[in-house]
């Protein structure tokens, strides 16, 4: 195999990994870890958490920006937001770990998050469908802009050529890797 496929092979690879942690874990970690003082910022930081409403992240993809974010949006106190992710989350809670390479659901978790949010803070759910998906557009977008700088930085320390650099965004922004394209 020629030197030039293995690196291209490798940074694909890699780009997958890196898409897959960024948007899976930290999906995840918004399910199942609180954050024990929820940030009043309202940068678009993260989305929904994965293992109840769905996959999508940020780098900060925990209950309590996710909650400040929603707040922000939606004109409500933050702390009503967090009560109401957080009872989402345990009613949502599976009771037995998923089968290997299987996922919920992401567009019925969505919509049962946006249901349940809007219900508990009186507010409609079109509100709640919408400012989920600003806050999902800024995550990707975010996401997006970090793996094209370190695209660029292994385009200039000779890592990669421009063109494999090419290929793994449009992979990733496609969906065929890592987790772009949503």
């Amino acid at each position: 195999m020629s030197r030039t496929k293995r690196i291209t092979l490798g940074i694909a690879a890699g780009a997958l990994a890196l898409g897959a942690g960024m948007g899976v874990t930290g999906m995840a970690s918004a399910a199942t870890t609180p954050s024990p003082t929820p940030s009043s910022s309202a940068s678009a930081d993260s989305t929904l958490p994965a293992e109840g409403p769905g996959r999508h992240g940020g780098h900060r993809g925990d209950v309590g920006q996710l909650a400040a974010d929603l707040a922000s949006k939606l004109g409500v106190e933050e702390a009503k937001v967090t009560e109401a992710l957080q009872a989402f989350r345990e009613a949502n809670k599976p009771m037995t770990p998923p089968a290997e390479g299987s996922r919920p659901d992401r567009s019925a978790m969505e919509a049962a998050l946006a249901k349940s949010v809007a219900a508990s803070l009186g507010v409609e759910e079109s509100k709640v469908n919408v400012a989920l998906e600003e806050i999902r557009a800024a995550a990707q977008s975010e996401r997006a802009a970090a793996l094209k700088t370190k695209l660029d930085k292994a385009v200039s320390d000779g890592t990669l050529t421009q063109s494999e650099a090419d290929a793994v965004a449009k992979a990733v922004e496609k969906g065929v890797i890592g987790g772009g394209g949503h």
